[in-house]
């Protein structure tokens, strides 16, 4: 079963994930790493989950170090993407 949700990961950084991908690299942005007992894992997030917005703004077309400067950029609560993933999808917002 596949779907969107969205989560918000209560900051400040790090956020306990890592990125892959963008329109750079030809693929949708994904989460390719968690950090044991991080934010992201807390928060419900998966691997493969693939990121749709960040802070409300889409990421299709966004290229990775976009991606990369919007989650920085956040420095107190991250907001982040929807994400779809193999069983569901997350926004972070």
């Amino acid at each position: 079963m596949s779907g969107n949700y969205s989560v918000t990961l209560l900051g400040p950084a790090p956020w306990g994930f890592r990125l892959q991908g963008g329109k750079d690299f030809n693929m949708p942005l994904t989460i390719s790493r968690l950090s044991d007992g991080g934010k992201a894992a807390k928060g419900g997030v998966a691997v493969g989950d693939t990121v749709l917005s960040i802070d409300g703004v889409s990421t299709e077309g966004m290229n990775h170090l976009e991606a990369q400067n919007k989650i920085k950029n956040c420095t107190g609560n991250l907001k982040p993407p929807s994400w779809s993933g193999p069983l569901h999808s997350v926004l972070l917002e």
